[in-house]
């Protein structure tokens, strides 16, 4: 019986620490998606991307 009590708490934790990186991980990859998805409408636009100061015109 002891060896199934520690099985269950082992997948307690598991199941916890999945929780806390899913937790911590998602909002990381919403905000480098939505960084992607700005600058590739503006380089579809024809505008040139500059890390500091976002879409503007191209200096050509």
């Amino acid at each position: 019986m002891k060896e199934a009590s520690g099985e269950a708490n082992l997948t307690v934790v598991t199941i916890i620490l999945i929780g806390v990186i899913v937790a911590v991980v998602t909002p990381l990859i919403t905000s480098l998606m939505n960084n992607t998805k700005e600058r590739t409408e503006c380089l579809n636009n024809g505008q040139c991307w500059d890390d500091k100061a976002g879409c503007q015109p191209c200096n050509s």
